[in-house]
């Protein structure tokens, strides 16, 4: 492995800074990174589109910190399930968001794309499973 390349240990969640909500009625932010980049475990590049949907608290996203954090990824060696968790993780841990829905669309590769999700409103994550019309697959917004 070449030392400018990283593994999943040291990525940095430290970059994502928060900024006080403005607002203290609900509301939902949608954001899109459409040209995500990292390395998979055969330090060949891989691509991707995420897509976040996100309630917040007392906390929103600063979108130049959360550019900054999705920049490092691109010399880390990583597998999509785990790069899904870590990246979910530190979002919770920095917004500390009412809701977070973060979906990850894998371009394809040997022929194969692969979309993976985790939502915190799901009971396995700790959630309540308010929101039962995600599990039918209603993610139609990331066709746009």
């Amino acid at each position: 492995m070449s030392s400018s390349i990283k593994t999943y240990k040291e990525i940095d969640g430290s970059v994502l800074i928060a900024l006080p909500n403005p607002a203290t009625e609900a509301y939902e932010i949608k954001i899109k990174v459409p040209e995500f980049t990292f390395l998979g475990v055969q330090e060949q590049p891989d691509f991707a589109t995420i897509y976040m949907t996100f309630y917040p608290n007392k906390k929103i996203i600063e979108l130049k910190a959360l550019k900054h954090y999705v920049f490092q990824l691109r010399n880390i060696v990583v597998s999509y399930e785990r790069l899904i968790n870590i990246v979910y993780d530190h979002l919770i841990e920095a917004y500390d968001p009412a809701r977070l829905r973060l979906v990850m669309n894998f371009n394809p590769r040997g022929g194969i794309s692969s979309i993976l999700t985790i939502d915190s409103d799901w009971k396995i994550r700790g959630g309540q499973d308010v929101y039962q019309s995600w599990s039918e697959g209603n993610d139609t917004w990331m066709e746009a």
